[in-house]
């Protein structure tokens, strides 16, 4: 198995085929249960700038509310509103690619670069890799997976816990660089201050 990456986020400028599922129905509890996917950041849904970043990707499934989103497929978990596994496990049933990247909807500085790099650090006898931050702590809803183990890891796992799915398919952490001033791509938008911050850094504008 490769060791971490220090990929930037321009490595492998042409990715191997790969689908894309982003999770976009959790309660956004601490929003106030506001619609998290669709909250602007530099004049764009949270969902939409997520979409963006995994824009070559043979198929791209948003597991949540439908929106209008052009060549996007839309799913449901079941229950609505069940947690990771769960959409991650509905998510899955529409992906035909032997790689898939998975991530959270409220990424609004994920770009393509970072996918990249996730992508190429994916081992060929691993099963996948996952963005870590810049205290080693691994960012489980950004990474990249070989979809076979993580269609085998979901057929035996009763858990809840997406660390508790992941974590034993050990895979490759990999760290990006952030330049001083950059926003790192594993910053979300969970809370109201979140939110504001994320429109700053992207202009000011919603």
């Amino acid at each position: 198995m490769r060791p971490r990456s220090e990929a930037g986020a321009g490595e492998a400028a042409c990715p191997p085929p790969y689908d894309a599922v982003i999770l976009a129905g959790g309660r956004a509890e601490r929003l106030g249960g506001a619609d998290k996917p669709g909250a602007l950041v530099g004049g764009l849904p949270l969902v939409e700038r997520v979409a963006a970043a995994v824009g070559d990707a043979r198929a791209v499934v948003v597991v949540g509310p439908p929106r209008d989103m052009p060549g996007v497929l839309f799913t449901r978990e079941d229950p609505p509103g069940g947690g990771p596994v769960p959409a991650l496990r509905a998510g899955l049933a529409e992906v035909t690619s032997p790689l898939v990247v998975l991530l959270a909807a409220d990424l609004p500085f994920v770009v393509a670069g970072h996918v990249r790099a996730l992508l190429a650090a994916v081992p060929e006898d691993g099963a996948g890799a996952v963005l870590v931050d810049d205290e080693g702590r691994e960012q489980w809803l950004t990474g990249a997976w070989r979809t076979a183990a993580l269609k085998d890891a979901l057929g035996a796992y009763e858990g809840r816990s997406l660390r508790g799915l992941l974590g034993p398919l050990g895979p490759v952490p990999v760290r990006p660089p952030v330049a001083p001033g950059e926003t790192p791509p594993w910053f979300d938008c969970d809370t109201v201050d979140d939110l504001r911050a994320a429109r700053e850094r992207a202009g000011g504008r919603g």
